[in-house]
């Protein structure tokens, strides 16, 4: 069966709507008063929002370098772990055998001995607990704090060598030689698992893991409510459907986008920022025509039928609004190959079984997105690889575009140490703005990078990481400064700026104030990983800033691949992390020397 059915299943679940671009704001003064510098004393919950149209209080200043602050909440127990676990992380060799010597504990001490050991270091420094009642009482003490949660259910299968199979479609197509390198089923990645530090990651059975990972998310959904104020509940897409499909879609996303690149070529507009590109329309038909895609009369119907037979120019978001009508053609959709210069179909041939997984991937996102919306509860679509990303970006645009109108319930992630980040942000941004629609976004730097240049070198394709960590920082700060003015234009946007660097959360709070936004607006949340940069995420709390621990929870044996991926993230990390020992060492002290080290 043909992609074109999936593709009209997907357009099915959610209707479009358009509405005109609006220009872009210049950054305004700053509400009075507002200052994101200075010393912080007491716990302090975060301010109320005052009535529309008072005066802004001056809301109570952070002060990261303060250590009674940052480590208000943590017990003495608590600090002399954080001391031992993140000290333990930044020696190379434990770190690199760190999966063999768990092992090794786990067979000399015994299952019981063994589990009380990882609860007193790295199990209890960086997972709440081990179901749903365990973990309450830690988001209730971080909430009383002004912490929420994103709460993400970490067991992993830590499948080492397994493999995804090739589909049916693929065989009928001839194998993966016809495809696309980046979008190539390959077996040293075929379980999308190797290479990726602290990223929580999942493997595909059959359709029936995939309704058991669902109710996992279900479950995390129902463990926020009541425990955690406005929290999240983290989902991966990959769990949700077969990955090997995910590269398909993604396959025929990126083609539809690069035909529109290349006759953009063909108008002398290469080079331009992705929303600057308008293609004359007369010449696009032209194009169509020459190529042998569609004479000037079909592509007519085809902008008249999406409402664009009155335009004059067209850009990518109007392409790309072309894309599902297109597969509704008698005849397969044809484009021509960059290479050959030989036409191709579009898109794959779907088998039936393939056609079931779009319904039901879709499914399963409509029922954990009203499960949310009943709840109070918001969902994060995390990010992956970027041979998945284009579908699970598609695929979470389309939720966005049916449940965050009132408020954004789905939230997407865009990771900034991809060269194409910025235009990613900016196209959905303004796809938001046209149809009407609450954009909701978490920004990272990415957790996927070792994994991508490894195999875009194996595989022969241009790496899609930018090339320094300085780059990245630009590549991050460059997009959220695209969205915190939209913020302050329309008021329509949210972020949370997920990030352990100081100096990027300083940046944060320094555009706020320029730009206006206060933090009672909750327009602006910032987010860390439990057990690390307490010295952020508690000073931010308690000055009434949105803020967010990621709270992984599970058994403590299943949690080991977390864990074991969680001391590789902080190896790199904790060689920058000099900082956060010293504060917890100066409470340390300054509890030894007031004689409160023995007290609560």
């Amino acid at each position: 069966m043909a992609l074109p059915s999936a593709a009209r299943a997907l357009r099915a679940a959610v209707r479009r709507c358009a509405h005109p671009s609006r220009p872009r704001s210049t950054p305004s003064a700053a509400p009075r008063g507002f200052s994101p510098a200075a010393a912080g004393t007491g716990p302090r919950p975060g301010p109320p929002p005052p009535p529309q149209g008072a005066e802004r209080d001056l809301p109570p200043a952070v002060d990261f370098g303060d250590p009674r602050e940052a480590f208000r909440s943590k017990s003495n127990a608590e600090l002399l772990r954080g001391l031992v676990v993140l000290g333990l992380c930044a020696v190379e060799p434990l770190v690199q055998h760190n999966r063999e010597l768990l092992q090794l504990c786990q067979r000399v001490l015994g299952q019981t001995l063994f589990d009380r050991l990882m609860k007193m270091t790295f199990y209890g420094q960086f997972v709440a607990g081990e179901d749903q009642e365990a973990i309450k009482p830690l988001l209730r003490r971080n909430q009383a704090f002004g912490v929420g949660a994103v709460l993400d259910y970490s067991v992993e299968e830590d499948l080492g060598d397994g493999r995804s199979h090739t589909s049916a479609a693929e065989k009928e197509m001839g194998g993966a030689e016809k495809r696309e390198k980046r979008y190539r089923a390959h077996q040293g990645f075929g379980d999308h698992h190797g290479g990726v530090a602290g990223a929580h990651t999942y493997f595909y059975a059959d359709e029936a893991k995939c309704d058991q990972h669902m109710e996992t998310f279900l479950h995390c959904i129902d463990a926020l409510s009541g425990s955690s104020d406005d929290g999240f509940a983290a989902i991966k897409l990959t769990a949700l459907a077969r990955p090997q499909f995910l590269v398909q879609f993604s396959e025929v996303l990126v083609k539809w986008q690069r035909l529109f690149h290349q006759m953009a070529a063909e108008q002398d507009q290469a080079g331009r920022a992705v929303l600057d590109i308008k293609l004359e329309l007369e010449k696009l038909q032209e194009a169509l025509a020459s190529f042998g895609i569609a004479s000037k009369a079909e592509s007519q119907q085809w902008f008249i039928g999406n409402k664009l037979g009155t335009i004059s120019t067209v850009d990518l978001l109007d392409w790309n609004s072309l894309f599902d009508s297109r597969t509704k053609l008698s005849r397969p959709l044809l484009i021509p190959n960059r290479k050959t210069g030989q036409l191709e179909p579009l898109l794959s041939r779907f088998s039936k079984e393939e056609e079931l997984q779009m319904k039901r991937v879709l499914q399963r996102m409509d029922v954990l997105a009203k499960r949310a919306m009943e709840k109070g509860v918001r969902l994060m679509v995390d990010a992956e690889q970027s041979y998945f990303q284009p579908a699970i970006s598609h695929l979470t645009v389309e939720m966005q575009r049916r449940f965050n109108k009132s408020r954004p319930i789905i939230y997407s992630t865009y990771q900034c140490y991809l060269k194409e980040a910025y235009n990613n942000v900016t196209r959905d941004m303004e796809l938001s703005r046209r149809e009407g629609w609450l954009f909701g976004t978490k920004l990272v730097r990415g957790a996927y990078m070792e994994q991508e240049r490894e195999r875009a070198a194996q595989m022969g394709y241009e790496d899609p990481i930018n090339p320094t960590y300085e780059k990245t920082n630009e590549m991050y700060h460059r997009c959220l400064d695209y969205v915190l003015e939209e913020i302050k234009h329309s008021r329509k946007a949210c972020v949370m700026v997920a990030s352990h660097n100081e100096e990027t959360v300083k940046f944060t709070l320094r555009r706020m104030m320029e730009l206006g936004i206060h933090p009672s607006d909750k327009k602006v949340c910032f987010g860390q990983l439990l057990g690390m940069c307490d010295q952020i995420t508690f000073p931010l709390g308690q000055a009434g800033f949105s803020v967010y621990k990621y709270v992984p929870y599970g058994p403590v044996n299943e949690v080991l691949p977390y864990l074991s991926r969680r001391a590789q993230e902080n190896r790199g990390f904790m060689q920058r992390a000099n900082r956060e020992r010293d504060l917890l060492w100066k409470e340390v002290k300054r509890r030894l020397l007031t004689g409160n080290l023995f007290s609560h």
